[in-house]
């Protein structure tokens, strides 16, 4: 790692506030939003150069390590992988990450960044990192605080203190500012405070050391879980038995708030946390009356509001400064200023089987992905894209029987001892019981749509014989 900075992009959490795009299945980061691309790949490009950065260490639930290696290879980026048997909150996230860092290089520089965030300015983010970057070696745990444009009740605030010698811009934290009231919120623009970005950079040796002061349950926790962990090459499956013992606690309020090492750098940089459907009407463009949309979308009498859908028409009359999300399968209808809210509307959701995810949402596995278009008591159709090279396992099924045909590219079908290649419109029939694989022998994504028909249509009725990627 040398004296480059090693990037530890967070990426565990669901982003169920943008429910019904955002979900479990396929999370805020790798969705492109207000008219962005998605905020993983915007921030791998961010840390993308060799002569600041090292190769990043991703910190992610296991679930979502086919969209986290997809995402890579499209950055053309090297990393590593920790992947988390579940979501255990920050704290848990950067200790293990810590660990990993100060096993390779304990005065390594880590650099905690949400993979969630949005920022325009790049260059303007470099600039910042490397100002903190001595009071960071110095011993510092330094956060980001970023000017605030207008009295947000959404953030947390820092009020900084005391300017540091030798270090431009970075100064002692005075205090962490709880998410104010309106009110509050003005006052403490008016005395200098800072947005808590989140986003913060230290020495992992420091971060070890704090963490062991103010969360020692949770640092000896994940040590554990990363050294009884699985390793296959980049990657590192933490586990499950020490992880879920760390408390599910975020690191502003283990460690931030408690140690006297916090500093914070003042940002030259735009920054938002895309974490609201308010947030996204805020970042989009914007007609004339005020309205963001996305899809195939009408309007009468409608300002101030967002409406977006990912495939049926949405019609809205009369309707002022509201939330209108028409995504996977389900729909979103509320008020704008209750958009904080939809966290708690998920959280009811979850309770009915399908709801968070969406039926429609799309599924990732290594070779690529699969989306139910759609599903009956006996039947359901999919459309599974295969990339290049890639070849789901071979299997069979207990309980249903497929109809597969083509419809972009070319697919090598086996069905017991017998493989054929299907072009496009040509189809095949897989009975139940029959051994079967497909492959994508070509050089672009292939996609076909795929009927099954059965008395039992689970995912769980997958009996694999061999599979490419040790499932």
């Amino acid at each position: 790692m040398s004296d480059l900075i090693l990037p530890v992009l967070l990426s565990g959490g669901a982003g169920t506030r943008l429910w019904p795009t955002s979900n479990v299945g396929v999370p805020k980061p790798f969705l492109a939003l207000a008219g962005e691309r998605p905020t993983f790949s915007a921030t791998l490009s961010r840390i993308a150069d060799p002569k600041l950065f090292a190769p990043p260490l991703v910190v992610a639930r296991s679930e979502h390590r086919y969209l986290i290696e997809a995402s890579l290879a499209d950055a053309g980026l090297p990393a590593s992988l920790l992947l988390e048997p579940e979501p255990m909150s920050t704290t848990a996230a950067i200790a293990a990450a810590a660990e990993w860092a100060a096993a390779r290089a304990p005065d390594a520089l880590i650099l905690v960044l949400a993979a969630d965030h949005a920022i325009r300015d790049d260059a303007g983010f470099r600039r910042t990192v490397a100002r903190a970057a001595p009071a960071a070696r110095d011993g510092r745990i330094v956060v980001f605080g970023i000017v605030p444009t207008e009295p947000e009740t959404g953030y947390g605030y820092i009020r900084p203190g005391e300017l540091l010698t030798g270090s431009e811009g970075v100064s002692r934290v005075a205090a962490f500012v709880e998410k104010p009231d309106a009110d509050r919120a003005v006052q403490l623009i008016k005395e200098g405070c800072l947005w808590n970005s989140g986003n913060f950079l230290m020495r992992a040796a420091t971060a070890l050391e704090e963490i062991r002061r103010h969360a020692p349950k949770t640092g000896a926790a994940c040590a554990a879980a990363l050294r009884e962990g699985k390793t296959s090459g980049d990657t590192i499956e933490l586990s499950r038995e020490h992880f879920i013992a760390a408390e599910p606690i975020s690191f502003d309020h283990a460690v931030l708030e408690k140690s006297d090492r916090i500093a914070v750098a003042t940002a030259t940089f735009d920054w938002a946390d895309i974490g609201t459907w308010a947030a996204v009407w805020t970042a989009s463009g914007r007609d004339a009356a005020g309205n963001a949309i996305e899809g195939d979308v009408a309007l009468v009498d409608t300002d101030g509001s967002l409406v977006s859908t990912d495939g049926p028409v949405v019609g809205v009359v009369g309707m002022k400064d509201a939330v209108v999300v028409a995504a996977n399968n389900a729909v979103l209808v509320a008020p704008r200023d209750r958009a904080g809210d939809v966290k708690a509307l998920a959280s009811k959701l979850g309770k009915l089987e399908g709801a968070l995810i969406g039926g429609h949402a799309r599924h990732y596995r290594p070779w690529g992905y699969y989306q139910s278009l759609d599903v009956g008591p006996t039947h359901q159709v999919k459309r599974i894209v295969v990339n290049p090279g890639a070849r789901l396992s071979l299997q069979k099924h207990r309980h249903r029987a497929e109809h597969w045909t083509t419809v972009v590219g070319t697919i090598e079908v086996t069905v017991d001892e017998n493989v054929t290649l299907l072009g496009e419109n040509q189809s095949t029939f897989i009975p139940r019981g029959a051994v079967h694989r497909a492959a994508n022998p070509g050089k672009q994504p292939a996609m076909l749509i795929e009927v099954q028909y059965g008395d039992y249509l689970g995912e769980d009725d997958i009996i694999r014989i061999e599979d490419d990627y040790g499932r």
